[in-house]
This record gives structure tokens, sequence and C-alpha cells, in this order.
């Protein structure tokens, strides 16, 4: 164990190589999230999602007195309400869209948080070029589905939110701990969406592919994001962010069948050019495992 700390919170593996991994992890959940829509709505999904990883990071983390009072537990609870609201939204809003399609909307969030640390020329432009993707794909489905835009832009106003708790939590030290706090504090405010839920607890395989998203989508990306959240700022975090339309179109296309249209996928392209953009000053040393 202590080794693994060592050599994800080390400068050993790159930011961008962890997003790819807590990327591909998050879609992968989104896609069987999807699947189990057929059988619960998507609110409800979500609320599983936050109860499997509330449940697996209680578990692996067991968080002491100090995590459940003070400042602390606030922040924590504010981080994991915002963070369970927003995989409700973007939930709702892919049960609409297609997975890369939601996930490119709800970038709104990120680049509100981009722009407002943007200090050269070269962020501006990486923030245009984002900003157009999201209007290109936007406009594709603001006729056909319209819920489902709102749905994803709501979760952008939340991503908005996680990012800049999720630093406040990951400066903290003590970023997984908090990650189990907020997600139970979330579970239990939310617990009237578990009413939804009724065919779940009647079937092993629903149950087990309820408690497989929260750990596919929550406990390993979100994990992940609080390493890197230590490692970079939340500006640059937020523009590092672009990498996942690319990985949630894939994941959509493989496991979903989902192909963008032409105008989709020039969204998306601009979507990484904006990420391509970004300034590359040099990355704040790893705080020590």
């Amino acid at each position: 164990m202590w080794s693994f700390r060592r050599s994800v919170t080390g400068s050993g593996i790159p930011a961008p190589l962890l997003f790819v991994i807590g990327g591909a992890s998050m879609y992968v959940g989104a896609a069987v999230a999807v699947l189990l829509f057929a059988e619960v709505n998507p609110a409800s999904v979500a609320w599983l999602r936050c109860l499997g990883a509330a449940i697996v990071l209680l578990a692996w983390r067991r968080p002491g007195r100090e995590a459940w009072r003070g400042r602390a537990f606030w922040i924590a609870a504010g981080f994991g309400l915002v963070t369970a609201v927003m995989n409700i939204a973007i939930y709702e809003a892919i049960a609409r869209l297609p997975l890369g399609t939601g996930v490119a909307l709800e970038f709104a969030g990120p680049i509100a948080v981009a722009a407002a640390g943007s200090r050269t020329r070269r962020d501006i432009a990486a923030v245009i070029m984002v900003t157009l993707g999201v209007i290109l794909v936007a406009d594709v489905h603001w006729a056909g589905a319209p819920l489902g835009v709102v749905f994803a832009l709501s979760a952008a106003a939340c991503w908005a939110g996680y990012i800049v708790l999720g630093k406040r939590v990951a400066d903290a030290g003590s970023g997984i701990d908090s990650l189990a706090v907020g997600f139970a504090v979330a579970t239990v405010v939310l617990s009237p969406l578990a009413a939804g839920t009724g065919a779940v607890w009647t079937s092993p395989t629903l149950l087990l592919l309820g408690i497989g998203v929260g750990v596919l989508s929550t406990v390993v990306p979100y994990s992940l994001d609080q390493v890197v959240l230590r490692r970079l700022g939340h500006t640059r975090f937020a523009l590092l962010l672009a990498l996942l339309p690319v990985t949630a179109s894939v994941i959509g296309f493989l496991m979903l069948a989902q192909v963008p249209s032409l105008i989709e996928a020039l969204g998306i392209l601009a979507v990484v050019v904006g990420l391509t953009l970004r300034s590359r000053g040099p990355e704040p040393h790893p705080d020590p495992p």
C-alpha cells in the first residue's frame, strides 16, 4: 500500500495519465448507469452511485472523529452534496443526450473556473476554444432535447463548485477521508431518491451494478482527482479536465454504440484544442506521501 501511494502521489505519473485512468473508469461507470436507466430512473441511479461510493470509502478509510466535526465536516458535506447533485444532473442529461455530448456541455463549469483564473493570452485562447466547443455541441441538441441541455448545464454549475471545494478538501490533506464523509452526508440528505430504487433490492445483479457504478464513477476517479488537485491549482485542473469529453465519447462509442455527428465531433475537438493551448508553467512539487 505504501509503495502504491508513493508512486501515485509522486511526480513519476503525469497528471494527464492519471486523468485518463480516472476518466476511463468514470465513463465506463456512466455507460453502465445508462444501461440501468431501463430499470431505475436516472436520479435514483445517481443516488445508488453515491451510496456505493459512501459504503466503499467509509469501509476503506474509516475517518476519525475530527473528520466529522467543525469546519472540516462542513466543507466535506458541502463538497459531497455539490458532487451528488452534479451526478444527478448529468445522469438526467445523458438519459437524453449521447454520453460524450453531455460531458462536453458540462464543461461550461470548468470554463467558468478557468476564465476566472486566466492570466495569459494562451489561457484566454484556451477558454475561447473550449467555449466554442461547448456552443457547437449544445446547438446540435437544443431543438431536439432541450431538457437534456438544461440538465447538462446544471451539472456544469455544480462542476465549478466541485473544482473549487475539491481544491479546499485536497489542500486540507485528508481528501479521501473527506470524500467518505461528504458522500455519507449526501447519501442521507438525498435519501428520498431511494424511493425509485425498488427494482434494485430484488435483483442482486442490479444491486451489484449500482454499487459498481459508485466504485467506477466515484471512488476511483475522485480519489485520483484528490491526488492531482494537490499537485495542480484549480485553474490548471479545470483545463486539464478537457481530456474527459474525448474519453467519454470513446466509451460511448465502444459500449453504447453512440457515434457523434460531424458538428458534435468538431465541438469536442475544439475542447481538446483548448486543452493544448493552455499555459505550461511549472507544476508545484507534490506533497510528500
